[in-house]
């Protein structure tokens, strides 16, 4: 667990085994890596503790309940919520299927309007497609500003009464354009539309609080905020959680089960069949322990260093297009001239530098910039200057190779 005075720079490099000395992993936005203390977590839960949650009688199984459900409950405090709100799931995609097969699909009729915005992962994009076209419903979209931000403006311009649901990303996955959630919130339910934000790339950089947001659904995948893969959350109202039907059947969501009838637990448990991943929310709850030591405060201004850094030096080359605000949040989207990607990414590699490139399941955003793809750094608490200077002088390689 770090120790840092609130004026020292991160430098957290040491905590994370799997970055050897000399490489620079800049794709934190698609996944994180662990510090020591998540792998420790997963480790005992593994190997020393590890029992089912639930069912058992004996002491074990009964100790890692509590572990399982404190988990919960710390979830609940880092954002906000409550314990009875916060539903595990697999990761931020299926907590967003889940809303749109148990809220969407049976709230949502022929005529009613969904409304996304230009910059949506996929994931935030073909859940709502599907449940609209089951019910007849249409889809709007919210254009960007200049700067790559969701309009807001637009987006009070386009709501209607006849829009029902709203879902947006709190940081944009390609750009790191920060979205003004409650304000986004307030206008749709200005309209009485119900408001899902996506919160994959916010919860590991900026403090998140549901309540004081005010949205109905927010969403955030355990991998990206240096947990566990397969772990995930959705916190939902516990009213509207409430009056969902089950997303799966089986084991666990269960009150009675007879071959005439089958009655359900009330919210979370009863979108939790089978037997849950426990160990990653063991693991979960460690990498929130781990970031709030740390301080998601001193986490933003450090990854909004970096990206101000590595923006300022990249606008320095003539054949490099940046794209989002310049106050992203942790992440830098470029294109060089010239060169795909693909190609921009392979030569990082050769250079020990990490980095993303492709349409980062985004394909609408990619066509409203008008590429193919982007190549993306992003930052965690693990990176520093360094990082930057090799993915500078990585890129300078670039234009040289290709000039």
């Amino acid at each position: 667990m770090p120790h840092l005075s609130a004026a020292a720079p991160l430098d957290l490099l040491a905590d994370f085994p799997a970055i050897p000395a000399g490489w620079s992993y800049l794709d934190t936005a698609a996944t994180s890596q662990k510090p020591q203390a998540v792998i420790d977590a997963i480790t005992r839960g593994y190997g020393e503790t590890y029992a089912t949650v639930h069912r058992g009688v004996y002491q074990r199984s009964a100790d890692m309940t509590l572990a399982y459900e404190a988990a919960r409950t710390r979830v609940a405090r880092f954002i906000g919520g409550r314990p009875e709100e916060i539903v595990f799931v697999r990761g931020a995609t299926e907590g967003i299927n889940l809303v749109a097969e148990c809220w969407a699909a049976t709230r949502l009729q022929a005529g009613d309007r969904i409304l996304l915005s230009q910059l949506e992962h996929h994931s935030n994009i073909v859940p709502w497609q599907m449940a609209a076209e089951r019910v007849g419903a249409a889809i709007d979209v919210v254009p960007l500003t200049p700067d790559h931000r969701i309009d807001l403006d637009a987006m009070a311009r386009i709501l209607t009464d006849r829009h029902k649901l709203v879902a947006l990303a709190h940081v944009s996955n390609v750009l790191g354009s920060v979205l003004d959630a409650k304000r986004a919130t307030e206008l749709a339910h200005g309209v009485g539309a119900t408001i899902l934000i996506d919160g994959c790339q916010a919860v590991p950089r900026l403090p998140v609080d549901v309540a004081d947001i005010g949205c109905d659904f927010y969403v955030f995948s355990g991998h990206k905020l240096y947990g566990p893969t397969g772990i995930g959350v959705l916190w939902g109202r516990a009213e509207l959680l409430e009056r969902m039907p089950p997303y799966q059947g089986g084991g666990s969501m269960i009150d009675r089960v007879s071959f005439e009838r089958t009655t359900y637990a009330p919210p979370p448990t009863r979108f939790e069949a089978g037997t849950p991943h426990i160990v990653g929310a063991l693991g979960l709850h460690a990498a929130i322990n781990y970031v709030d030591a740390i301080g998601l405060d001193r986490i933003h201004a450090h990854e909004t260093a970096l990206v101000r850094e590595t923006r300022a030096a990249l606008a320095g080359l003539n054949s490099v297009r940046l794209f989002g605000p310049e106050d992203a949040a942790g992440i830098v989207s470029f294109a060089v001239e010239g060169v795909h990607p693909h190609d921009v990414g392979t030569i990082l590699d050769e250079a020990r530098v990490a980095i993303r490139a492709g349409h980062h399941c985004a394909q609408p955003l990619m066509e409203t910039l008008d590429v193919p793809a982007t190549a993306r750094a992003s930052f965690g608490v693990y990176n520093g200057p360094a990082d930057v200077a090799a993915l500078v002088a990585g890129i300078e390689r670039v234009t040289r190779i290709f000039g």
